[in-house]
């Protein structure tokens, strides 16, 4: 029998070590479904799987980084669905999005989006295309972080982790700043809606875009993480496995620095040559040319 409560679920497990069998409970990320409506239109733009827990952030940041809103004004108001059929009960599973009054966004873009798992994202229907119309600026270059900075930034991501540390099934995106101080954290089931978190919380502040931060992901870095880094202004995208090629199109192609294989002192620069700052401090410090690999 499993027993949910809120981004945890409790189960039943059998534990076989050294020959013996024993039962224990066990603690697993919950995954759920959240369809996201307009309410102007009533109609469901996505289904996306995901951990519950900051649900309203989730919407605005997947709203943002496919260009439906482009401001913290544009979102009059969300809020969960109301069953009337059922005694006015909350469904945490559907959530409402209000526009602003006069507000027609273009939803056609949105139709690849009515199932996203939490595993792959829009699976690779999306394309580079798409953000080149939609019109998304090259990011500014200018920030400077030394390796030793990066080097520090998944202890502090998995230091800060608490429900993977209960249940270790979850990944996680966070915003540090140039220093390598975390600024903020989102878990959840799939990297992407991690992220959608992650982007909606400083869209709901009024804090994007994010031109001064870091983007710390787990995993591997897929298009639809630049995709959303992208939207969201970020300069400096890492990961703690490897980028696909399409991730590092996109991060080339708007001046994204792309960092992959961060483990302990060591990562990949992928992209960034707009970012000579970077790759001179590298390059200061190692007192050699620049590689591949440092």
């Amino acid at each position: 029998m499993n027993t949910q409560t809120g981004s945890k679920t409790k189960a039943q497990v059998w534990v076989v070590e050294n020959g013996k069998m024993r039962s224990r409970l066990d603690q697993l990320t919950t995954e759920e479904p959240l369809e996201i409506r307009l309410a102007l239109f009533q109609k469901t733009v996505a289904v996306t799987m995901r951990t519950p827990g900051a649900d309203f952030e989730l919407a605005a940041g997947f709203l943002y980084s496919e260009g439906v809103v482009n401001s913290r004004e544009d979102i009059r108001r969300i809020s969960y669905c109301v069953d009337k059929l059922v005694d006015g009960e909350q469904r945490h599973n559907i959530v409402n999005v209000e526009l602003r009054d006069g507000l027609i966004p273009d939803l056609q873009p949105l139709e690849r989006h009515f199932y996203t798992s939490s595993a792959c994202g829009v699976c690779g229907k999306a394309s580079l295309e798409a953000l080149r119309l939609r019109g998304c600026p090259v990011i500014p270059s200018g920030t400077i972080v030394t390796p030793e900075i990066i080097y520090s930034l998944p202890d502090k991501l998995r230091a800060a982790q608490g429900i993977f540390t209960a249940t270790g099934g979850l990944h996680a995106a966070a915003t540090f700043n140039t220093q390598g101080q975390l600024l903020n954290l989102h878990e959840d089931v799939g990297r992407h809606t991690a992220l959608d978190k992650l982007i909606g919380t400083a869209l709901l502040s009024d804090e994007l875009p994010l031109n001064n931060c870091i983007v710390l992901v787990s995993g591997r870095s897929s298009f639809e993480i630049l995709q959303k880094s992208t939207t969201a202004g970020v300069p400096i995208v890492c990961s703690v496995s490897a980028p696909s090629s399409l991730a590092v199109s996109v991060a080339k192609e708007f001046g994204i620095t792309l960092i992959g294989f961060l483990r302990g002192e060591r990562f990949n620069v992928y992209t960034g040559y707009n970012y000579t700052n970077l790759h001179l401090m590298l390059i200061r410090k190692k007192d050699c040319v620049p590689s591949h690999i440092y």
